[in-house]
């Protein structure tokens, strides 16, 4: 992303262009609004997004009408309206392929000890923009008229690439401490520079972010894992101890020398992996759809948060982190929890995290059949992440080193393409059912059927298919020996 200075022209030709896009949203709102007496802008991103030439269906008003106001002037007008954010003071719409967000003016702030903001009314446009983050989202587009108010010089700050707040930091953090987090969103999403009284405010005041709750930390958190450049935002975290209270496995890596003992500790090597990883995420577009991938992406950045646990000097000043990949696997668990992430996030990060070192367990790439079979069978729905992770997690400079280790990948790929169409790896399972496991041994539901089913599985992954005549042969061997 080019951080070079914009051009106010280029500005202020996206603004017309962007305007004339959404004119059939903002003209015909303008004037309801307008004839009933109330003021009504265009806010925040949509403007800036605007200036930037990012453009979305997505737009933000801000007004001065109550929420039931603003309910009966979009009826008959608005496809669809919802009050989800009523107690916010805001009303949604739906009208074509614009989603609307218009909120009453706002003045509203945390208490010193609250995990959620006070609502409070406003009762001007420039108290609604003076509240709000950074100065680029502090400009709005009155509306009929169209006029920009940008009070606190958001224009200049957006074509320089700046982030600052309205007013102190202090007081904005203090206000919402989310805002902290936001601003190494921004800085991600946006290749934004952040002001120096900025990084200050979040240096001094890291600690009040532990007043948020954890769905609105995860929710900024995906967001910043999700942007262009999401080295920028995290290294905004550790390097201003916000991290510490957020995803403190981060910045704890820093202490921690890598397995080969490079120059480099495990910090910047997790930073390395993770930019490897998302260059890689064309390979995902299956899964995806082409959109970046936060799963792949969180993976990449706790693969070796079990490192500090597992730290062991041995002879010749050499470091291991032996099972760093099993408690790494727990602590990620733990943290993802901790954030309120969902189940189906959670287990697939922790299990790429577990697997993460399973394809360097197998030598130097003498893949026996069944040795592929159980690397399938343990990825499962996460095999295709687990080639993005375990390639991305190549950060040698030994160029012959490097290569070696994404033939040998080729080649297991290839290995695993192979056998995929021979014997549908992606579902592999015992060649005799369970109630044909009972009418051949001649018992009923229980364990010993468990049990049975889980000897044949393990044969079918060593050997391969086998016919009905053979797999009923090994099941009477079995029960032969058992005694069943």
């Amino acid at each position: 992303m080019s951080e070079e200075p914009l051009q106010i022209s280029d500005v202020q030709a996206r603004v017309v262009a962007e305007l004339a896009r959404i004119a059939p949203v903002t003209d015909e709102l303008g004037r309801r609004f307008g004839a009933a007496g109330e003021q009504i802008a265009l806010v925040g991103g949509p403007v800036r997004d605007a200036m930037l030439g990012r453009l979305h269906n997505d737009l933000d008003f801000t007004t001065s009408a109550r929420p039931e106001v603003t309910e009966r002037l979009l009826k008959g007008w608005a496809e669809a309206t919802w009050d989800i954010g009523r107690a916010y003071g805001t009303i949604g719409a739906r009208q074509g392929e614009w989603q609307i967000e218009i909120t009453t003016f706002r003045s509203d702030s945390y208490d010193a000890a609250s995990r959620k903001p006070t609502v409070k009314y406003g009762d001007s446009l420039l108290g609604d923009l003076a509240r709000r983050d950074f100065t680029v989202n502090s400009m709005a587009l009155s509306l009929p008229d169209q006029q920009l108010e940008d009070p606190f010089g958001g224009v200049i700050d957006l074509a320089h690439r700046v982030l600052r707040t309205p007013g102190r930091p202090e007081d904005s953090f203090s206000d919402d401490p989310l805002r902290m987090m936001r601003a190494a969103r921004f800085a991600a999403q946006l290749g934004f520079t952040i002001a120096p009284e900025v990084v200050a405010a979040i240096s001094d005041m890291a600690e009040r972010i532990s007043i948020v709750s954890a769905e609105r930390v995860r929710d900024e958190l995906v967001k910043l894992m999700l942007a262009p450049d999401p080295v920028r935002g995290l290294r905004l975290l550790v390097d201003t101890g916000l991290a510490n209270h957020v995803l403190p496995e981060l910045p704890a890596l820093a202490l921690e020398r890598d397995e080969h003992h490079r120059h480099k500790d495990v910090y910047e090597h997790t930073l390395i992996v993770l930019e490897q990883s998302i260059d890689l995420e064309d390979r995902l577009v299956g899964l995806t759809g082409g959109g970046p991938d936060f799963i792949s992406r969180f993976a990449a950045l706790m693969h070796d948060i079990g490192k500090p646990r597992t730290r062991r000097f041995v002879e010749n000043n050499m470091v291991t982190f032996h099972h760093h990949d099993v408690v790494g696997a727990k602590l990620t668990r733990r943290r993802m929890r901790a954030l309120r992430f969902s189940n189906d996030q959670t287990d697939a990060v922790s299990q790429l995290v577990e697997q993460h070192l399973r394809f360097h367990g197998y030598g130097s790439g003498e893949w026996t059949d069944s040795a592929v079979r159980r690397y399938v069978r343990d990825a499962g729905d996460q095999l295709e992440r687990l080639h993005v992770l375990t390639r991305a997690d190549c950060t040698t400079r030994n160029k012959r080193k490097a290569g070696l280790l994404r033939r040998t990948y080729d080649e297991l790929e290839a290995r695993i393409a192979h056998l995929s169409e021979e014997e549908e790896l992606a579902s592999i399972r015992p060649d005799l059912d369970g109630n044909q496991i009972m009418e051949i041994l001649g018992i009923g539901p229980g364990r010993q059927v468990g049990e049975a089913y889980r000897h044949l599985l393990e044969l079918r992954l060593d050997q391969g298919p086998m016919s009905q005549e053979q797999a009923t042969a090994a099941l009477l061997e079995w029960a032969s020996r058992i005694e069943l």
